[in-house]
Protein backbone atom coordinates (compact mmCIF):
# COMPACT_ATOMS: atom_id res chain seq x y z
CA UNK A 1 0.00 0.00 0.00
CA UNK A 2 1.59 3.64 -0.43
CA UNK A 3 2.68 5.58 1.75
CA UNK A 4 0.13 7.43 4.50
CA UNK A 5 0.09 11.14 4.46
CA UNK A 6 0.44 12.87 7.44
CA UNK A 7 -2.89 14.94 7.93
CA UNK A 8 -1.77 16.40 11.25
CA UNK A 9 0.81 16.20 14.08
CA UNK A 10 1.40 17.67 17.50
CA UNK A 11 -1.15 15.29 19.08
CA UNK A 12 -0.23 13.85 22.33
CA UNK A 13 -2.17 10.86 22.41
CA UNK A 14 -4.79 9.69 19.94
CA UNK A 15 -7.73 7.49 20.32
CA UNK A 16 -11.07 6.39 19.55
CA UNK A 17 -11.12 8.04 15.94
CA UNK A 18 -14.65 8.02 14.91
CA UNK A 19 -15.93 9.80 11.34
CA UNK A 20 -19.18 11.82 11.99
CA UNK A 21 -20.63 14.77 9.99
CA UNK A 22 -17.49 15.17 7.61
CA UNK A 23 -15.09 15.22 10.04
CA UNK A 24 -12.56 12.84 12.02
CA UNK A 25 -12.82 13.25 15.94
CA UNK A 26 -10.65 11.45 18.00
CA UNK A 27 -9.87 11.68 21.78
CA UNK A 28 -6.16 13.02 22.62
CA UNK A 29 -5.75 11.67 25.88
CA UNK A 30 -2.70 13.14 26.22
CA UNK A 31 -4.68 16.69 25.88
CA UNK A 32 -7.27 15.22 26.92
CA UNK A 33 -9.64 17.30 24.45
CA UNK A 34 -12.03 15.80 22.13
CA UNK A 35 -10.91 17.02 18.44
CA UNK A 36 -12.37 17.05 15.77
CA UNK A 37 -10.27 17.22 12.21
CA UNK A 38 -11.62 18.06 9.13
CA UNK A 39 -10.71 16.47 5.61
CA UNK A 40 -8.03 19.22 5.15
CA UNK A 41 -6.43 18.23 8.32
CA UNK A 42 -7.57 21.87 10.52
CA UNK A 43 -8.54 20.51 13.74
CA UNK A 44 -10.96 22.18 16.42
CA UNK A 45 -10.92 21.40 20.26
CA UNK A 46 -14.44 20.87 21.10
CA UNK A 47 -14.26 20.33 24.48
CA UNK A 48 -12.11 18.95 27.50
CA UNK A 49 -12.27 15.66 28.14
CA UNK A 50 -13.12 13.88 31.71
CA UNK A 51 -11.67 11.84 33.59
CA UNK A 52 -8.65 9.25 31.52
CA UNK A 53 -9.01 7.11 29.70
CA UNK A 54 -11.92 8.86 27.73
CA UNK A 55 -13.24 7.58 24.55
CA UNK A 56 -16.21 8.50 22.29
CA UNK A 57 -19.25 7.44 20.34
CA UNK A 58 -22.67 8.39 19.16
CA UNK A 59 -26.43 8.09 19.91
CA UNK A 60 -28.67 7.22 16.87
CA UNK A 61 -30.61 10.62 18.03
CA UNK A 62 -27.60 12.50 17.57
CA UNK A 63 -26.29 12.90 20.80
CA UNK A 64 -22.59 12.39 22.09
CA UNK A 65 -21.51 9.60 24.37
CA UNK A 66 -18.39 9.96 26.31
CA UNK A 67 -16.97 7.14 28.58
CA UNK A 68 -15.18 9.04 31.69
CA UNK A 69 -13.09 6.20 32.25
CA UNK A 70 -11.21 6.74 35.36
CA UNK A 71 -14.63 7.85 37.41
CA UNK A 72 -16.44 4.80 35.83
CA UNK A 73 -19.31 7.05 34.36
CA UNK A 74 -21.08 7.31 30.73
CA UNK A 75 -21.58 10.75 30.06
CA UNK A 76 -23.85 12.16 27.18
CA UNK A 77 -23.39 15.95 25.92
CA UNK A 78 -26.87 17.31 25.39
CA UNK A 79 -28.35 20.16 23.17
CA UNK A 80 -27.40 22.83 24.85
CA UNK A 81 -23.41 21.24 25.73
CA UNK A 82 -24.13 20.21 29.04
CA UNK A 83 -22.36 16.73 30.03
CA UNK A 84 -24.54 14.67 32.05
CA UNK A 85 -24.36 10.78 33.76
CA UNK A 86 -26.31 8.74 31.15
CA UNK A 87 -24.79 5.69 33.66
CA UNK A 88 -22.64 4.46 36.02
CA UNK A 89 -20.40 1.75 35.78
CA UNK A 90 -18.55 1.35 38.73
CA UNK A 91 -20.69 -1.22 40.53
CA UNK A 92 -19.01 -2.90 38.09
CA UNK A 93 -15.82 -2.88 38.37
CA UNK A 94 -13.27 0.01 39.75
CA UNK A 95 -10.69 -0.44 37.25
CA UNK A 96 -10.73 2.43 34.55
CA UNK A 97 -13.05 2.27 31.54
CA UNK A 98 -11.41 2.09 28.05
CA UNK A 99 -13.40 1.90 24.86
CA UNK A 100 -17.22 2.30 23.94
CA UNK A 101 -19.10 1.09 20.42
CA UNK A 102 -22.93 1.96 20.12
CA UNK A 103 -25.28 0.22 18.03
CA UNK A 104 -28.41 1.30 15.90
CA UNK A 105 -30.88 0.75 18.85
CA UNK A 106 -28.68 3.04 21.22
CA UNK A 107 -27.34 0.13 23.17
CA UNK A 108 -23.75 0.85 24.28
CA UNK A 109 -21.10 -1.38 25.01
CA UNK A 110 -18.12 -0.61 27.27
CA UNK A 111 -14.68 -2.12 28.32
CA UNK A 112 -12.65 -2.36 30.99
CA UNK A 113 -9.17 -4.12 30.75
CA UNK A 114 -9.69 -4.77 34.39
CA UNK A 115 -6.15 -3.57 36.08
CA UNK A 116 -4.06 -0.50 36.50
CA UNK A 117 -2.13 -0.01 33.60
CA UNK A 118 0.64 -0.27 33.18
CA UNK A 119 2.36 -0.80 36.18
CA UNK A 120 -0.44 -3.07 37.73
CA UNK A 121 -0.60 -7.00 37.70
CA UNK A 122 -2.14 -8.33 34.94
CA UNK A 123 -6.20 -9.01 35.63
CA UNK A 124 -8.78 -10.12 33.02
CA UNK A 125 -11.31 -7.41 32.10
CA UNK A 126 -14.60 -7.42 30.98
CA UNK A 127 -17.71 -6.10 28.80
CA UNK A 128 -21.06 -3.98 29.95
CA UNK A 129 -23.97 -3.36 28.19
CA UNK A 130 -25.66 0.24 28.74
CA UNK A 131 -28.84 -0.09 27.26
CA UNK A 132 -30.64 3.22 26.14
CA UNK A 133 -32.62 3.88 29.32
CA UNK A 134 -29.28 3.61 31.20
CA UNK A 135 -29.68 0.37 32.76
CA UNK A 136 -26.02 -1.52 33.39
CA UNK A 137 -25.33 -5.02 33.01
CA UNK A 138 -21.95 -6.92 32.40
CA UNK A 139 -22.17 -9.17 29.21
CA UNK A 140 -18.72 -10.59 28.98
CA UNK A 141 -16.24 -11.66 31.25
CA UNK A 142 -12.42 -12.80 31.43
CA UNK A 143 -11.19 -10.66 28.83
CA UNK A 144 -7.58 -10.18 27.77
CA UNK A 145 -7.25 -6.26 28.10
CA UNK A 146 -9.93 -5.53 25.94
CA UNK A 147 -9.72 -2.73 23.02
CA UNK A 148 -11.46 -1.61 20.15
CA UNK A 149 -14.66 -2.72 19.22
CA UNK A 150 -16.95 -2.51 15.96
CA UNK A 151 -20.30 -3.76 15.17
CA UNK A 152 -21.60 -5.35 12.18
CA UNK A 153 -24.26 -3.08 9.99
CA UNK A 154 -26.87 -5.77 10.95
CA UNK A 155 -26.48 -5.74 14.67
CA UNK A 156 -25.75 -9.26 14.71
CA UNK A 157 -22.42 -9.66 15.88
CA UNK A 158 -19.71 -7.93 17.74
CA UNK A 159 -15.94 -7.68 17.49
CA UNK A 160 -13.64 -7.00 20.33
CA UNK A 161 -9.98 -6.43 19.95
CA UNK A 162 -7.97 -8.46 22.96
CA UNK A 163 -4.59 -7.15 23.02
CA UNK A 164 -3.15 -9.44 25.53
CA UNK A 165 -4.41 -12.66 23.90
CA UNK A 166 -3.21 -11.53 20.48
CA UNK A 167 -6.95 -11.84 18.48
CA UNK A 168 -10.31 -10.63 17.50
CA UNK A 169 -12.90 -12.17 19.44
CA UNK A 170 -16.48 -12.18 17.85
CA UNK A 171 -19.70 -12.63 19.76
CA UNK A 172 -23.52 -12.78 18.36
CA UNK A 173 -25.57 -10.03 19.65
CA UNK A 174 -28.88 -11.54 21.19
CA UNK A 175 -32.04 -9.16 20.56
CA UNK A 176 -31.87 -8.30 24.26
CA UNK A 177 -28.15 -7.30 23.43
CA UNK A 178 -26.86 -9.91 25.29
CA UNK A 179 -23.43 -11.17 24.00
CA UNK A 180 -22.97 -14.90 22.89
CA UNK A 181 -21.39 -17.65 20.85
CA UNK A 182 -18.27 -16.22 21.67
CA UNK A 183 -15.51 -17.45 19.56
CA UNK A 184 -11.48 -16.34 17.96
CA UNK A 185 -12.64 -14.44 14.72
CA UNK A 186 -8.83 -14.07 13.97
CA UNK A 187 -5.78 -14.92 15.64
CA UNK A 188 -3.06 -12.44 15.02
CA UNK A 189 0.59 -12.04 14.38
CA UNK A 190 0.47 -8.73 16.83
CA UNK A 191 -1.35 -6.92 19.22
CA UNK A 192 -4.64 -5.16 18.62
CA UNK A 193 -5.91 -1.90 19.51
CA UNK A 194 -8.12 0.57 17.92
CA UNK A 195 -10.48 -1.22 15.44
CA UNK A 196 -12.66 -0.60 11.92
CA UNK A 197 -15.10 -3.05 9.89
CA UNK A 198 -15.30 -2.42 6.27
CA UNK A 199 -17.90 -2.86 3.55
CA UNK A 200 -16.49 -6.46 2.51
CA UNK A 201 -16.52 -8.04 6.53
CA UNK A 202 -13.06 -7.27 7.00
CA UNK A 203 -11.36 -5.09 9.93
CA UNK A 204 -8.74 -3.22 10.44
CA UNK A 205 -6.58 -3.39 13.57
CA UNK A 206 -3.87 -1.02 14.40
CA UNK A 207 -0.74 -2.14 16.70
CA UNK A 208 1.77 -0.18 18.95
CA UNK A 209 4.47 -2.43 19.18
CA UNK A 210 4.29 -3.52 15.37
CA UNK A 211 4.11 -0.04 14.19
CA UNK A 212 1.30 -0.69 11.70
CA UNK A 213 -1.95 -0.93 10.76
CA UNK A 214 -3.31 -4.10 9.61
CA UNK A 215 -6.42 -5.52 7.49
CA UNK A 216 -7.20 -9.04 7.93
CA UNK A 217 -10.40 -11.03 7.23
CA UNK A 218 -12.38 -13.61 9.05
CA UNK A 219 -9.97 -16.70 10.20
CA UNK A 220 -6.71 -14.30 10.21
CA UNK A 221 -5.48 -13.79 6.37
CA UNK A 222 -3.36 -10.46 5.88
CA UNK A 223 -4.89 -8.32 3.42
CA UNK A 224 -2.97 -4.83 3.38
CA UNK A 225 -0.63 -3.54 5.73
CA UNK A 226 0.43 -0.19 6.21
CA UNK A 227 3.82 0.31 7.89
CA UNK A 228 4.10 3.36 10.36
CA UNK A 229 7.12 4.54 11.71
CA UNK A 230 5.38 4.87 15.31
CA UNK A 231 3.20 2.89 17.74
CA UNK A 232 -0.27 2.39 15.49
CA UNK A 233 -2.95 3.52 18.16
CA UNK A 234 -6.82 3.35 16.72
CA UNK A 235 -8.03 3.70 13.28
CA UNK A 236 -11.13 4.59 11.15
CA UNK A 237 -12.56 4.75 7.76
CA UNK A 238 -14.07 7.89 6.81
CA UNK A 239 -14.09 10.70 4.09
CA UNK A 240 -16.75 11.73 1.86
CA UNK A 241 -17.17 8.03 0.04
CA UNK A 242 -15.30 6.41 3.49
CA UNK A 243 -12.46 4.88 1.55
CA UNK A 244 -10.29 6.85 3.58
CA UNK A 245 -8.53 5.20 6.68
CA UNK A 246 -7.03 7.41 9.63
CA UNK A 247 -4.61 6.44 11.71
CA UNK A 248 -3.48 7.57 14.96
CA UNK A 249 -0.15 7.05 15.65
CA UNK A 250 2.41 8.32 18.68
CA UNK A 251 5.56 6.92 19.75
CA UNK A 252 5.31 4.67 22.84
CA UNK A 253 7.57 4.18 26.10
CA UNK A 254 9.39 6.95 27.42
CA UNK A 255 9.88 9.49 24.94
CA UNK A 256 5.99 8.95 23.83
CA UNK A 257 4.73 9.49 27.51
CA UNK A 258 7.12 12.12 28.45
CA UNK A 259 4.75 14.95 29.88
CA UNK A 260 5.45 17.73 27.01
CA UNK A 261 5.94 14.95 24.10
CA UNK A 262 3.86 15.22 21.24
CA UNK A 263 4.70 12.76 18.66
CA UNK A 264 1.21 11.99 17.66
CA UNK A 265 0.17 12.09 14.20
CA UNK A 266 -3.46 11.39 12.43
CA UNK A 267 -2.47 9.98 8.95
CA UNK A 268 -4.43 8.60 5.86
CA UNK A 269 -4.41 6.43 3.36
CA UNK A 270 -6.71 5.40 0.56
CA UNK A 271 -8.48 1.88 1.30
CA UNK A 272 -9.72 -0.75 -0.56
CA UNK A 273 -13.42 -1.44 0.80
CA UNK A 274 -15.60 1.79 2.39
CA UNK A 275 -16.50 1.66 6.05
CA UNK A 276 -19.89 0.69 7.37
CA UNK A 277 -21.84 1.65 10.47
CA UNK A 278 -23.18 5.01 11.23
CA UNK A 279 -23.48 7.82 11.71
Amino acid sequence: MPKPHILMTGIALGESPRWHDGRLWFADWGAQELVAVDPAGHGDAILTGPSLPFSIDWLPDGRLLIVSGGEGRLLIQEPDGALTTHADLSNLSDKPWNELVVDDRGNAYVNTIGFDFPDGEFAPGLLALVTADGSVRQVADNVAFPNGMAIAPDNATLILAESYANQLTAFDIAVDGDLTNRRVWAALDGYPDGICLDADGAVWYADVPNQRCVRVREGGEVLQAVALDRGGFACMLGGADRRTLYILAAAWGDEGMAEDARTGQLLTVAAPSPGVGWP
